[in-house]
């Protein structure tokens, strides 16, 4: 390794597709935002189809590599010959054969997990989801691996945590939901935006609907055509500026991936829609301890099942009120700067 004298080099491999949704490149981002902010070069390494999905990739160096490891690994000492001083890896198919193939090109390496359900071989383990168990990992990691479980390190952007305190003083001044978030993933699966929003449009209580897609949304014309019959909805495509549009909404409708824990930040009360699997169990236990209401399985979902879920979550106030203070109590959007702090303490930076 070079001497100490340059930035440090953190290196990220992520994808992002339809099926896979973009919220791996979003935390990854806000993390590499606060390494950034710390001083360190960041290179990110992804799929083909990820920089069409999360156009904020454009922001950062980008590479695209092949799903193999050990083209990740040259591709990150072609950037850097001596390799990384820390890398991240997001990907659920790796474990610990292809992530100690990825760690030969860095000192360090840190494995974003979500399920505890498989070996990893990394430096640190972080799972940053409701309910998630330090213990859940015995026997899945190195002896001296540190973990960092729980929303202490829900990686968001800085504005989340800049905009929590005037966010929280709104909701406690919050009457009838009048300005609905409409936010179920960047890839929209299953044209789930689309039909929110065409059930959303039956129900005359509210002022204003902020719909946000990602460019591919397979909803995107749905969406417009409605927004141009119906005054109330506003279409955003990459919307860069997420923490400002959930400070002024009263309510969302929203999926269970990683913007769950920028709602929960600004006390924002969710509806919340199951896209996926890997999102039911934490969907459910925040059911269950009365910090989101769940409408359900997205595919299980008919139209009157649908329209019943949001018309009963819109009319209760008093809920909503709860579910506002419930949820900001468990994130207070600082654990970006907590994981970068520990990349970079494992390093010796």
């Amino acid at each position: 390794m070079a001497g100490r004298s340059r930035p440090p080099r953190i290196a990220f491999r992520l994808e992002a597709s339809a099926p896979i949704g973009g919220g791996h490149a979003m935390r990854c981002l806000s993390l590499a935002r606060a390494l950034r902010d710390r001083g360190a070069d960041c290179l990110f390494l992804v799929n083909g189809e990820a920089q069409a999905v999360v156009p904020a990739l454009a922001g950062v160096a980008c590479r695209v590599v092949g799903p193999d490891p050990e083209a990740t690994a040259a591709a990150v000492r072609a950037a850097w010959p001596g390799g990384a001083d820390a890398a991240v890896c997001d990907l659920y198919r790796w474990t610990a054969p292809e992530e100690r193939a990825f760690a030969a090109a860095a000192r360090r390496l840190l494995v974003i997990d979500d399920l505890a359900t498989a070996p990893h071989h990394c430096d640190l383990l972080l799972n940053q989801n409701f309910g998630a168990d330090a213990a859940g990992y015995d026997g899945l990691l190195p002896p001296d691996c540190r973990r960092l479980v729980g929303l202490d390190y829900a990686m968001l952007r800085p504005d989340f945590a800049a905009l929590r305190p005037a966010a929280l003083e709104r909701r406690r001044e919050a009457g009838p939901p009048r300005t609905i978030l409409v936010s179920l993933g960047l890839t929209d699966v299953g044209g789930i935006t689309g039909r929110v929003c065409a059930t959303l449009a039956t129900i005359p209580d509210f002022a204003r609907a902020e719909v946000v897609l990602g460019p591919v949304a397979p909803s995107l014309a749905r969406v417009r055509a409605i927004a141009a019959a119906d005054p109330r909805f506003r279409c955003h495509v990459g919307l860069e500026d997420m923490a400002r549009v959930m400070l002024d909404a009263d309510a969302a409708i929203g999926a269970m991936g990683s913007s769950s824990w920028e709602r929960c930040c600004l006390g924002l009360p969710t509806l919340a829609v199951i896209l996926a699997d890997n999102q039911r169990p934490t969907a459910q236990a925040l059911n269950a301890a009365r910090i989101v209401t769940l409408a359900g399985d997205a595919a299980a979902l008919d139209d009157a099942a649908l329209r019943s879920a949001i018309a009963a979550f819109l009319a209760d106030a008093d809920r909503l009120r709860r579910l506002s203070q419930a949820s900001a109590a468990l994130c207070d959007g600082l654990g970006a700067g907590r994981v970068a702090a520990a990349i970079l303490e494992s390093c010796g930076r």
